[in-house]
C-alpha cells in the first residue's frame, strides 16, 4: 500500500541518517477504502493525492509542536506492507506497525523557500482551524496553495545538504 507519511526537515535528515523513520504516533495517510467511498469521482491518482494533501496538513501540525524546525511541510510516499485503516482519526489515516525503510520510499515532498512564511503562519494557527476559525482556516489555506516539490529518493541526501549548507 502506498502510505503518504506527515514529516519535518529533522525527520528527513533521521529517514537518511538512520535508514528508516518511525512515523509520529504510527499514523500516516492513504487512499484507503473509507476515503475512496467519502468522494463520488476520482480516480486511484486522484484519491491518493487527497491523501498526500491530509499528510501535508498533519506536516502542518508537525511543525506546531517543533518551533525550532524550518517552517516547511514535508511528506513521504512509501510503499509497506503493515498500514491498517484508523477511522477513528480519519478516512485517510492508517497505522503503522513498524518504521518505514528508506528503501521502501518511492517520492519525498517538501515545501520550497517561498512557502516558509505562509506554512509559519498556518503551523501557528493549525488547532484554531480545525476548530472552525475562519481567520485560521484563511493562513492554512494559504499554506495550502503552496506546491509541494518532488524529490526521489535517492535526491534526498543532496536535498538536505543543499537545505544545511546551501551551495558550495
Amino acid at each position: 500500500m502506498r502510505i503518504y507519511l506527515p514529516a519535518t526537515i529533522p525527520m528527513l535528515r533521521e529517514l537518511v541518517d538512520k535508514t528508516e523513520l518511525t512515523a509520529v504516533g504510527g499514523t500516516a495517510f492513504a487512499l484507503t477504502p473509507a476515503l475512496r467511498e467519502s468522494y463520488t469521482s476520482g480516480n486511484t491518482e486522484e484519491l491518493e493525492y487527497a491523501a498526500l494533501l491530509e499528510a501535508a496538513r498533519a506536516a502542518l501540525r508537525l511543525l506546531s509542536a517543533e518551533e525550532e524546525t524550518p517552517r516547511r511541510r514535508a511528506v513521504i510516499a512509501a510503499d509497506v506492507e503493515d498500514a491498517t485503516p484508523r477511522a477513528d482519526l480519519d478516512l485517510a489515516a492508517v497505522r503503522l506497525t513498524g518504521p518505514v525503510a528508506l528503501s521502501t520510499v518511492a517520492a519525498v515532498h517538501v515545501d520550497d523557500a517561498e512557502a516558509e512564511g505562509d506554512v509559519a503562519k498556518a503551523a501557528e494557527v493549525i488547532d484554531a482551524a480545525d476548530l472552525g476559525d475562519g481567520d485560521a482556516e484563511f493562513a492554512v489555506g494559504s499554506a495550502e496553495d503552496h506546491e509541494l516539490s518532488w524529490y526521489a529518493p535517492q535526491e534526498l541526501p543532496f536535498f538536505l545538504e543543499l537545505f544545511e549548507h546551501g551551495p558550495s
